[in-house]
């Protein structure tokens, strides 16, 4: 099985720290980084694809992707 997740936050090193705790948890960037300006909180969004494949599991819309 195939998972995915779209990971966004602040442009700040907690991140960064999510995007390489997800990295070294198995998953893979897929794409390009996104940016985009949030004019009410004054700051940089950083958005990042990430797609693992999972052996042995089905597909349930209740599983914690973040688990994975």
């Amino acid at each position: 099985m195939k998972v995915y997740r779209y990971l966004t936050g602040k442009d700040d090193a907690a991140f960064c720290h999510r995007v390489t705790d997800a990295l070294n948890r198995g998953w893979q960037l897929y794409g390009q980084p996104t940016l985009t300006f949030d004019q009410l909180r004054g700051e940089v969004i950083c958005g990042q694809v990430i797609t693992k494949d999972v052996e042995g599991k089905t597909y349930d819309p209740e599983m914690d992707l973040s688990k994975l």
